[in-house]
């Protein structure tokens, strides 16, 4: 069956760094920008603000939309899934006090494994996500 997946990231920019997640899904390692799925009977705002929340224990509020997939992407795992991902920019609340690690996919690899960290955005490149989509984000980022 035909489905929709309805993905919803937040791009967080600090010192002219952005805040990445490296994950290990399903046996790979992915990196892609904070966030998730999109729950039944939410808005995409809640949602970006819950994903935060449970992934880094960050409360943000929503700066502004920066970017809804314009293409038809196929799910990575479920290939009769179209994966639609929108884009908020993002902000904290508060000041983040907790520090984020310096190396890519710091963690005991095991489903569901994340981590994250900051990459210079004069140094991010599109290599750097796994996800077209958000390498689509990054090459807007860059522009």
């Amino acid at each position: 069956m035909n489905r929709f997946n309805v993905r919803i990231y937040g791009v967080l920019i600090q010192n002219n760094k952005v805040l990445l997640s490296d994950e290990y899904i399903k046996g790979n390692h992915i990196t892609k920008f904070p966030g998730g799925g999109l729950e039944f009977g939410e808005g995409t705002v809640d949602c970006v603000k819950r994903e935060f929340v449970e992934e880094l224990n960050l409360e943000i509020e929503v700066e502004s939309h920066f970017y809804t997939t314009d293409f038809f992407v196929a799910s990575a795992f479920a290939p009769n899934n179209q994966v639609i991902s929108i884009y908020y920019k993002v902000k904290p609340v508060k000041p983040i006090t907790e520090s984020f690690s310096s190396k890519a996919h710091d963690y005991k690899i095991k489903e569901g494994a994340q981590s994250f960290r900051w990459i210079s955005l004069d140094k991010l490149n599109t290599d750097d996500l796994t996800l077209i989509i958000d390498k689509r984000v990054a090459e807007m980022l860059l522009d």
